[in-house]
């Protein structure tokens, strides 16, 4: 017995050492920084107050043109280059993204706020999009075509996408609204202290598992300061790096004010997917009444091998499919028409064909070949266009 005895106390004094080390190892894990590498790097302090992510998208385009009127001249570029550091702060998230294709300092500045969830929903600060068009809203790591159609900053919003300003954005089950007051000046731009205010609400009466029906509205007025440069409408109607078109400016000596609305509607039905938005906008002048300007696209693709896109019902956006380890192919197609109702001829449309292969959730291809139309000049230019996509 006496035998017994001491291995039984031998497996107590055992047992007593493991259950200290195990609270030892508890207790340094407790002063530890959690690190997740899934999809990522985010780094989490040990009481959760603070967070920090990386992430970051490099697109690599190369363009080549089929001339008709206007000089145009194949080319490479990469289209965005991001670098994004995000997180929480003391229960305060932010935002800081850098565009080191879009220039250096405030020239490539994106997203750069601090956001916090306040009532029903959530206050932003600093600089973003304003809340309108669709397209607009939609990540670049997720449009379906290379570029955007006119209803956005690549038309009727043109070189005016990041503003600073405040927001506050509600989201529900299937619906959401936010309204933005923001300043006009870019964040390189003079300091005109024009204003802007924005509102969107969008709603999906239909969202089950393989079917999503989107309905959506927006309105906007812009107000810049009359010794700013003039509000304008501008295109590039066969593409990026192609020619481009004036279809409308205010006059900023005395009427440097643009009143926008919007409607939107998208579906996703299995493998199949459509988007469209009309938009129509007045250009303030002195005499004679404002310009007006009308733009309206539809858009829309067919997964290939399964697949469908994700919506996003919180901000009223349809983002990419999630990618098997086999890849997804998607035929893509757009119809986009711009026009100014006050100057006869004024306007301009593009047709696009287009393909994107999603290797993995992380790395896509895309192809797009754009036929131009242009109603001023009568030039009617073609681009052919493929893109090399990674974010992460």
């Amino acid at each position: 017995m006496g035998r017994i005895d001491e291995l039984e106390a031998r497996d107590e004094a055992q047992s007593g050492i493991n259950v200290d080390t195990a609270e030892a190892l508890k207790a340094q894990a407790a002063t530890q920084p959690k690190v997740e590498t899934k999809g990522g790097i985010k780094v989490t302090s040990p009481d959760g107050q603070f967070s920090a992510q990386i992430g970051g998208r490099i697109h690599g385009d190369i363009y080549a043109f089929d001339r008709d009127l206007a000089a145009t001249t194949g080319t490479s570029e990469f289209r965005r280059a991001r670098l994004t550091l995000s997180g929480t702060a003391m229960g305060w998230e932010y935002k800081m993204e850098q565009d080191f294709a879009a220039g250096t300092n405030l020239d490539g500045l994106r997203d750069l706020y601090i956001a916090k969830a306040f009532g029903l929903g959530k206050l932003t600060i600093g600089h973003f999009k304003p809340y309108r068009s669709m397209e607009e809203l939609t990540s670049s790591n997720e449009i379906l075509m290379m570029e955007r159609p006119f209803a956005s900053a690549t038309g009727i919003y043109s070189g005016r996408q990041f503003q600073q300003g405040l927001g506050y954005l509600y989201g529900g089950r299937n619906y959401s609204a936010g309204v933005s007051v923001f300043n006009l000046r870019g964040a390189s731009g003079p300091r005109n202290e024009g204003m802007g205010v924005s509102g969107r609400a969008t709603w999906a009466p239909i969202m089950s598992g393989t079917q999503t029906f989107h309905l959506g509205a927006s309105a906007s007025h812009e107000d810049a300061n009359q010794g700013s440069a003039d509000l304008a409408a501008s295109v590039n109607y066969a593409g990026r790096r192609g020619p481009s078109q004036l279809i409308a400016t205010t006059t900023g000596a005395s009427r440097n004010q643009v009143d926008t609305f919007g409607l939107e509607a998208a579906g996703q039905f299995g493998p199949l997917f459509f988007q469209s938005e009309y938009a129509n906008a007045s250009y303030g002048q002195p005499i004679g009444g404002d310009q007006e300007v009308e733009t309206y696209y539809i858009q829309g693709s067919w997964m290939l091998n399964g697949g469908q896109k994700i919506y996003k019902p919180q901000t009223g956006v349809f983002g990419s499919p999630k990618v098997t380890d086999k890849g997804l192919w998607e035929l893509t197609a757009r119809y986009d028409h711009i026009e100014n109702k006050d100057l006869f001829n004024t306007e301009a449309e593009s047709m696009i064909l287009g393909m994107n292969y999603y290797v993995n959730s992380n790395l896509r291809f895309m192809f797009n070949y754009t036929q131009g139309d242009n109603e001023v000049t009568g030039d009617e230019t073609a681009q052919y266009a493929v893109r090399a996509q990674f974010a992460f």
